[in-house]
């Protein structure tokens, strides 16, 4: 395993004094014997998980005149963005043409430079790798690198300390970075459920294919889980430490960012509910007396948009 407990370690040590200790609540739901227990990582800086990858491969990197670039479906964008102000270095984010307006307006908050093309992450992430190789810049991966992996990773060291006992941790999935980094931690300890769109199944097609493949990505969180495929390095995690991928519907996510307003006033993107989809529609259905995690993992939706769907 190219990512293990050490180097997660090492970046929960590296990012201290850049991300939140995100909190932890128990909530009772209908249909289940034991209380569950939801990561708040939206309350995270930049408004997802993502700052932790991002810092963990910036803090105490060298980076030249040409600053850092990365190539996002809008969360990762808008995380470097963050990180690359908080550290003092310009930023160029690719973004494609399916980004939210809300992701857009983040990034540019945290003065970074929008380059708004390609109809995919994939086709973004085509023109990031360019600008890369021509300028020196300082590339940060979304979800296919060592750094990002391990820096998602200490989402789960730090679940293990507010949560022992857990059995199970539900994770939406997009290229895979936060629940290749979570397994990576936990290593069957626990058992770590994805959870994806019928329409952005990345991680349920590369399981059934016994390698990553191209999945068309579409549907309500495209512009979060919409990677075209997961990530080798994750992969080789997953092949060894998650044996299963529940499916939702949009409608199922619709139904849980409603929920989690309704019940705890939190305001998720559709990516960010998408774990707690699968437990409300009965996508997952845990055992009597199991403990259950969730990670609610983004926020970056607008009010407009989220007042729509309320209404």
């Amino acid at each position: 395993m190219s990512v293990g407990r050490g180097a997660i370690a090492a970046a929960a040590r590296r990012i201290a004094p850049y991300v939140r200790r995100t909190p932890v609540i128990d909530i009772v739901l209908d249909g289940v014997s034991r209380p569950v227990t939801l990561k708040l990582e939206l309350l995270q800086h930049s408004g997802s998980f993502k700052a932790r990858g991002a810092f963990n491969t910036l803090a105490g990197t060298n980076v030249g005149a040409a600053g850092v670039a990365a190539a996002s479906g809008g969360n990762h964008g808008a995380a470097v963005a963050y990180a690359a102000q908080q550290l003092g270095h310009r930023a160029r984010i690719f973004v494609p043409e399916i980004a939210s307006p809300a992701k857009l307006t983040r990034i540019a908050a945290y003065g970074a430079e929008i380059v708004q093309k390609g109809a995919t992450y994939s086709e973004a992430a085509a023109l990031c790798e360019a600008h890369v190789a021509e300028t020196g810049a300082v590339g940060v991966h979304a979800y296919d690198a060592e750094p990002t992996l391990a820096g998602q990773g200490t989402l789960a060291r730090e679940l293990e300390d507010q949560a022992p006992g857990l059995d199970t941790l539900l994770v939406a999935v997009g290229g895979g970075g936060l629940i290749g980094g979570i397994a990576a931690w936990y290593q069957s300890g626990v058992r770590v459920i994805g959870v994806e769109p019928e329409t952005c199944n990345t991680l349920h097609a590369a399981m059934a294919a016994h390698e990553p493949v191209a999945v068309p990505p579409s549907g309500l969180a495209a512009d979060s889980l919409g990677a075209s495929r997961v990530g080798r390095l994750m992969f080789d995690i997953a092949r060894r430490h998650i044996s299963h991928v529940a499916l939702i519907s949009d409608d199922d996510i619709r139904a849980a960012q409603r929920d989690l307003w309704r019940r705890l006033q939190l305001v998720t993107e559709p990516g960010g509910a998408a774990a707690f989809a699968a437990l409300l529609s009965g996508a997952y259905r845990p055992e009597r007396d199991e403990r259950v995690g969730i990670v609610i993992c983004g926020a970056n939706t607008t009010m407009e948009a989220f007042g729509a769907l309320l209404a």
